[in-house]
């Protein structure tokens, strides 16, 4: 595994979820492959994902039944259906909504769809495929496993991970082969949407690849406490003899939030992993590694020192500061990894310890427009970008651009307008020839802004617990005259790699 390195470049922020198609939810089919061809149109290098995994209540990316596994929700009927596994007779009388994810529909239907191509799987069907299936299992089984085994439980006993009885969550051996036996179909059905997953997104991988565009992934620091990892893993983590967290992740008070971010996240043991060489990180950093070309690695400040909050607490106001691994763990990766293709997302309050450590790995950083209004020293003004930077109009917790433009007061418009050295007439696009042209090695821009839309299209709002992950776009909102514009702006400023 050899990383690429970042060379001035640029690239849109769109999770597949948000493609158009007729199955409610954005998915590794046909769209997908048109958008990895509008994007080198575009002369874009980059797509940039949220992460990919089996999301849980709330359907966030971040909160995800596993670290290593992939989403189900993402499976192409359309593809399923080349490959002999369905017909479309299966899905003739659906209908789901086109400008959002309607997840309590679209999760059963799914569900039912690999169901499907399982039982016709096993009565013959896709018989060419059947060798590659048997490897797949054995080259994953590291993972694969125990994912499998947690997720065919959980959906037998139908409770989260810490209502479990106790002989399964606290994995006897002799429960734990009495359920695999009485679960083995469905054991076996959900390996084989990890194999269907994984066929589907490396075709479409490799597809983007040859057409000169990388994809840029996203690692979440922590893990859902209701994940096969910490079902697996328990001892790498800080909890009790019932799995329950003993502290919690997040964030403490601050100007935006009188209570901070309780995200109830389990934290890890670092010296337990320590004694262990990392071996976990090694483990899910090689997986991601094998899906996507660059890491965008989540709450980067949490490696120096992370929130703790007693697991009793209600909000993240009571916690303290305690130390994370710091360089130790990313001098074991760039051993393992053979480097570290890695973003560091180091936005919010960052200390001067987490930035020594992010220029002594020598990682971009990230700067977000939208955040830059606080005088001429701000470090998201572009003026005053280093080149080992990546630079957003706004990420996938933000407004967008022309949301927020749109609410922004009057003085803080002149104030953005004196700094780009003109009147603001198209706030999205503006902002982009800003990014665009700064010296950050990488530009990104959420689709949103592109395509010039308001608030109505934002991804998510933190701190909010319903409907957010749910947008989509139209193919009839997409305006061909979008793809000269955008490959006029990657060419004019210089971000088309020699090898387009």
């Amino acid at each position: 595994m050899t990383p690429v390195p970042l060379t001035r470049s640029a690239g849109i922020l769109l999770h597949p979820t948000s493609l158009p198609g007729p199955f409610g939810v954005g998915d590794l089919g046909p769209v997908a492959y048109w958008w990895v061809e509008t994007l080198a149109s575009m002369k874009l290098s980059w797509w940039q994902i949220l992460p990919l995994g089996p999301t849980g209540p709330g359907d966030s990316p971040y909160q995800s039944y596993s670290a290593f596994a992939g989403g189900i929700k993402l499976l192409s009927p359309e593809l399923l259906e080349r490959d002999g596994l369905v017909s479309a007779t299966f899905w003739q009388g659906c209908h789901f909504p086109d400008s959002f994810v309607d997840y309590p529909t679209v999760a059963p239907f799914k569900t039912a769809l690999l169901r499907e191509a399982w039982n016709n799987f096993q009565a013959g069907k896709g018989i060419a495929l059947r060798n590659e299936f048997a490897v797949y299992c054995e080259r994953e089984r590291s993972w694969l496993d125990d994912y499998a085994l947690f997720a065919a439980l959980r959906h037998s006993l139908d409770k989260p991970l810490q209502e479990w009885p106790y002989d399964l969550l606290r994995r006897e051996a002799t429960s734990l082969a009495t359920a695999a036996e009485q679960l083995a179909n469905e054991v076996q059905m959900v390996k084989f949407g990890q194999f269907l997953f994984d066929r589907q997104w490396m075709a479409l991988r490799q597809f983007a690849t040859e057409r000169g565009v990388r994809i840029l992934g996203d690692v979440p620091i922590f893990v859902a406490p209701d994940s096969a990892d910490v079902w697996a893993h328990p001892d790498q983590f800080l909890l009790d003899a019932n799995f329950h967290p003993t502290v919690v992740a997040g964030v403490p008070p601050d100007y935006f939030s009188a209570d901070g971010q309780h995200w109830g996240n389990p934290l890890y043991d670092w010296g337990r992993m320590e004694a262990m060489d990392y071996s976990w990180w090694v483990a899910r950093m090689t997986r991601q590694l094998s899906q996507v070309d660059l890491i965008r690695l989540d709450h980067f400040r949490g490696f120096v020192q992370a929130w703790h909050i007693p697991a009793g607490e209600t909000t993240a106001r009571n916690g303290q500061w305690v130390d994370g691994p710091g360089v130790k763990l990313f001098n074991r990766l760039r051993q393992a990894l053979g480097g570290l293709p890695i973003i560091a997302e180091d936005l919010g309050l960052i200390t001067p310890d987490v930035v020594a450590l992010r220029e002594e790995l020598g990682l971009p950083g990230m700067r977000v427009l939208q955040f830059a209004l606080n005088g001429p020293d701000d470090l998201h003004w572009p003026h005053n970008y280093e080149p080992n930077t990546v630079c957003y109009t706004g990420t996938h917790d933000n407004e967008t651009v022309n949301g927020w433009f749109g609410r922004l007061a009057e003085h803080d418009r002149r104030y953005l307008g004196l700094t780009l050295g003109k009147y603001i007439e198209d706030p999205a696009w503006d902002l982009i020839r800003y990014a665009w042209s700064s010296v950050a090695v990488l530009a990104v821009t959420p689709f949103q802004d592109v395509l010039g839309l308001g608030n109505e299209a934002r991804m998510n709002t933190p701190g909010v617990a319903a409907g957010n992950w749910r947008w989509r776009f139209r193919l009839d909102q997409f305006r061909h005259d979008l793809i000269g514009r955008m490959a006029e702006f990657t060419t004019l400023y210089n971000r088309v790699p020699k090898s387009h």
